[in-house]
């Protein structure tokens, strides 16, 4: 099977706007992204869908290829499901453009497990790290049954507990996913953000409107997003430590 990565970049991100652009150490974070990909998938099966220009033109220069998409994407799901409609392949990986520190052998991870589970959405995870806090918003968090399946994913610190001396394990969700083209088509069908997705504000949840099976994947520690202006240093100086800069 043919495997991509779909990487979508816009520019007017709420929290951060020009965020894919936004440097750490020596280059832009899109670059970074676009690299580790590459390690999982090769440089030719690397693509960024965006509707900027400057993205376009950086990823260009860079060697990667570039999908051009419309501005009205509502979701980056929607706009890597308008690209896959110009890209021939078999499964579609989606790295978010801000997880700089995404590890490639999760990447390859992800597409085995699409592989074998071809009928199934892949979707990473992994357990809160010490240093973060279950009760940040910034941070979805996911509970699954055990065959892996996701039965929710939220912004609040999920599961609950009564008892104080009982707290939960606390996962959270490690934005790769992957799809084939029946899936993403799928989802762009809705035309609009279901009630859940804009109340959590958590694109994959509109699957939840559909039967598709969302199988989560444990990946590895140390996966860090860059969501807000306060996450820049932090995802730097871990570039630094693990490039020995």
């Amino acid at each position: 099977m043919k495997s991509v990565v779909i990487i979508p970049a816009r520019y007017n991100s709420s929290r951060l706007p020009g965020k894919p652009l936004v440097r750490l150490i020596d280059k832009p974070m899109i670059i970074w992204v676009a690299e580790l990909s590459e390690v999982a998938v090769g440089k030719e099966n690397v693509y960024v869908a965006t509707d900027d220009s400057v993205i376009a033109d950086i990823v260009t220069q860079a060697g990667f290829n570039v999908i051009i998409t419309s501005s009205d994407c509502l979701t980056g799901t929607d706009r890597v499901a308008e690209a896959a409609n110009q890209i021939e392949a078999d499964i579609y990986i989606n790295v978010q453009g801000d997880e700089p520190l995404v590890n490639p052998q999760d990447i390859i991870k992800i597409i085995k497990t699409k592989e074998k589970h071809y009928d199934d959405i892949i979707n990473g995870y992994c357990q809160l790290e010490v240093n973060e806090n279950p009760n940040n918003t910034n941070i979805p968090k996911v509970i699954f049954n055990q065959s892996k399946s996701l039965v929710y994913i939220s912004r609040l610190a999920i599961p609950g507990f009564k008892n104080k001396n009982q707290v939960p394990k606390y996962y959270k969700q490690v934005c790769i996913y992957a799809f084939n083209l029946k899936e993403l088509n799928t989802f762009v069908t809705f035309k609009e953000k279901t009630d859940i997705e804009k109340s959590e504000d958590i694109e994959i949840t509109r699957f939840f409107e559909t039967s598709i099976n969302i199988r989560m994947v444990e990946t590895s520690l140390g996966s860090a997003a860059v969501d807000v202006p306060k996450d820049v240093l932090k995802v730097e100086n871990e570039l630094i430590k693990r490039n020995n800069v």
